[in-house]
């Protein structure tokens, strides 16, 4: 990966001691107990997006240095970023939100328009339609991702607690990823935020190990049996796919999951 340039380093908004360069935080994660709301001394931070594509949405601010992707962050940084993960779904619940959507881009190619590593939330009123549609297969009792924790051994990448980063059965592209918990439970508490955090940086540090800096999106997915996905930009997707519902992964998840765990 090239360094940042000098215009890079100067411009960005989200580097610490340039709060005064975004709306307002809504949370902040503080190493102080008396520090000044948009002023430095935080470690993540969460403000509202200068430009919203929906009702309401909110920047997350991975860390006050200028890192670029989430595998660059240190432990301090990851456990701050999860906890303001988890204190905005429980805000967002409160004022009477039914679904946050959780999403990482990284990369110009994947949708990121600033370098500084952040993720986006996304208020919805209702559930969106990829949440809606597992509906009918679950009232038939048949859950997908618990079929694929029953079989996980040989696409396993690496486990923290009762989650495992899996290398996606079925994946759309290659290298896709699952973060999956090994109970059903519709959504995650912190403890469990915590953990797919911590894999999302070791499958993201992995993927460079293996491929470098490739652009990403990532997303958690509540509502059912919830879980991270992780799809690299490694394929473009085209009329086939889009058109026809088709995807052409040319890596096997088993060799993907073995690729990925060597090293």
């Amino acid at each position: 990966m090239d360094p940042p340039t000098q215009d890079e380093l100067e411009s960005c908004p989200f580097c610490e001691g340039r709060e005064d360069r975004t709306p307002p935080e809504t949370y902040a994660a503080a190493g102080a107990p008396d520090r000044i709301p948009d002023t430095p001394g935080w470690t993540a931070r969460v403000v509202p997006n200068l430009y919203p594509a929906l009702e309401r949405q909110e920047v997350v601010i991975h860390s006050p240095r200028h890192v670029r992707s989430f595998a660059e962050l240190d432990d301090d940084e990851v456990a701050a970023v999860s906890q303001a993960w988890h204190l905005r779904r429980e805000a967002a619940r409160e004022e009477g939100f039914a679904y946050l959507h959780l999403v990482l881009n990284e990369g110009k190619a994947a949708g990121a328009s600033l370098a500084h590593s952040h993720s986006q939330l996304v208020w919805f009123r209702e559930q969106p339609p990829a949440v809606v549609e597992e509906l009918p297969y679950l009232e038939k009792g048949r859950c997908g991702a618990c079929a694929i924790v029953a079989k996980r051994s040989e696409v396993e990448i690496a486990m923290r607690g009762d989650t495992s980063l899996l290398a996606a059965p079925g994946g759309r592209a290659p290298y896709e990823l699952l973060i999956l918990p090994h109970s059903h439970e519709a959504e995650p508490g912190h403890e469990e935020l915590a953990l797919a955090a911590e894999l999302l940086r070791h499958a993201i540090r992995k993927l460079h190990e293996a491929e470098g800096p490739v652009p990403l999106n990532a997303w958690l997915h509540p509502g059912a049996h919830w879980h991270l996905e992780v799809v690299p930009r490694l394929t473009v997707f085209a009329g086939l796919e889009f058109g026809a519902g088709i995807y052409v992964n040319w890596l096997p998840p088993e060799e993907a999951a073995a690729r990925l765990r060597a090293g």
